[in-house]
């Protein structure tokens, strides 16, 4: 150790952390974070480094993009949470990484329970065992596969958890889950991303969401693979497409056309709406992507811009990181509006504070998709500005003879998927 500070020492302040951070409450969790060594599932890492409260990449494609990480501990803190293990149980995970979560999760359900991880990188499964067995917990059954098709040998499972992004929850997840099963997976709902734990309705022919929090995790592969699609702007910047590249408008989306909209000067809208970096993120988003499928996200790597010495395009953005921007937005054939910031204050501890809320509207459809896109900004306000805790998810499989209730209103997003369809509505 650098410091002198022992692996038992900095897992006690790494769950200081966590509970602080995620506002979980359930020992049983803070139990594991304090007895699973985590540095032993990342050994490449000096141990001060494995114990802090952030993700870190494991395993990057030929392209250098991350395909495998070991998850932010606050956000694997919240999803056992919200999976409610005892004793006892049997679980399944789709997505192993390092195998620290499934170690977690042993130490949670006990020798009488029985924690099955499979993850479709073969070399990732035989570091997972590896690192399974070093920590003490050699009883959890890795398995290389698509993790779309679960493991039946060890079914029926008590719970069910993905730790990578889905779109669509998987037949054979269903099917494997007992009859007092709780599915948790982080669901893609139009480019926004939530933890969402069903349990199974009052008929049993659907599932309906339990809790809803956001989070944020690498998207699955394989078979189980969603829509969302990325297009290129110009260097470093980046519209992201939930649906795929078919706009609403039912026009594939052109990266030329629309990059040129945007050296065109801009239709500019005020709202009148103050709030946070953290509610557009979390809130905002989220709302737009129910309520309207001309939604959008587009980033900005500030580097690229830097680079060839031109200012940023998105420097406006109201979510601004050390290494990129970004913000959301309407787009369609003939145009794109995004939203805008203008910093107004810093909290005491020198942090952003309030931002006031703007839009750019680009292009000959810019005028009215910029209003529309102000006119949801001022409706998000109005409603108080409602994030993913008010949120709710039901799932209705196709295998169900259930249907989305239709009096649930016209605010219920129905989003297809191969297996599944959702509703998705505040409430």
């Amino acid at each position: 150790m650098t410091d002198g500070t022992s692996p038992a020492e900095l897992r006690e302040r790494l769950v200081d952390q966590v509970l602080a951070t995620s506002g979980i409450r359930d020992e049983r969790v803070a139990a594991a974070l304090r007895d699973v060594p985590r540095h032993l599932f990342l050994p490449h890492l000096p141990p001060e480094d494995a114990y802090l409260d952030d993700a870190i990449v494991t395993k990057r494609d030929a392209e250098g993009q991350p395909i495998s990480s070991s998850s932010q501990p606050a956000i694997m803190a919240i999803m056992l949470d919200q999976l409610t293990l005892t004793a006892g149980q049997r679980v399944l995970e789709i997505g192993a990484g390092t195998g620290y979560n499934a170690a977690l999760m042993r130490h949670i359900v006990g020798p009488a329970g029985a924690v099955v991880s499979v993850d479709i990188e073969a070399d990732l499964v035989d570091r997972a065992r590896e690192h399974l067995a070093s920590a003490g917990y050699p009883d959890v059954i890795v398995v290389a596969a698509d993790g779309a098709g679960g493991y039946p040998p060890g079914a029926p499972y008590d719970r069910v958890i993905a730790t990578v992004g889905v779109s669509d929850l998987a037949p054979a997840w269903l099917d494997q889950a007992g009859p007092g099963a709780r599915i948790v997976v982080p669901l893609d709902v139009r480019g926004s991303q939530l933890a969402v734990a069903f349990g199974r309705s009052g008929s049993g022919g659907h599932w309906v969401s339990r809790s809803v929090a956001p989070c944020g995790f690498m998207r699955m592969r394989g078979s189980l693979a969603g829509p969302e699609r990325t297009v290129v702007l110009q260097p470093g910047v980046s519209l992201m497409l939930p649906d795929g590249l078919t706009l609403a408008d039912g026009h594939e989306a052109e990266g030329t056309a629309l990059a040129a909209f945007l050296d065109e000067p801009p239709a500019e809208f005020g709202t009148a709406v103050r709030t946070s970096s953290l509610q557009v993120f979390w809130g905002l988003g989220l709302w737009l992507a129910t309520r309207d499928r001309r939604s959008c996200g587009v980033a900005e790597d500030r580097s690229a811009g830097e680079e060839q010495g031109r200012a940023h395009l998105l420097a406006r953005a109201p979510l601004r990181g050390g290494a990129m921007l970004a913000t959301a937005g309407f787009v369609d054939s003939g145009g794109i509006a995004v939203l805008t910031a203008e910093q107004l204050s810093l909290t005491a501890e020198g942090r952003p504070g309030q931002l006031a809320l703007g839009v750019s509207g680009f292009g000959p459809h810019g005028a009215e998709l910029g209003a529309d896109l102000a006119g949801q900004v001022r409706a998000w306000d109005q409603a108080g500005q409602p994030g993913a805790a008010r949120l709710h998810v039901d799932a209705y499989p196709r295998a169900s003879a259930d249907e989305p209730a239709p009096a649930a209103g016209s605010d219920v997003l129905v989003i297809e998927r191969p297996a599944t369809r959702f509703a998705v509505y505040h409430g």
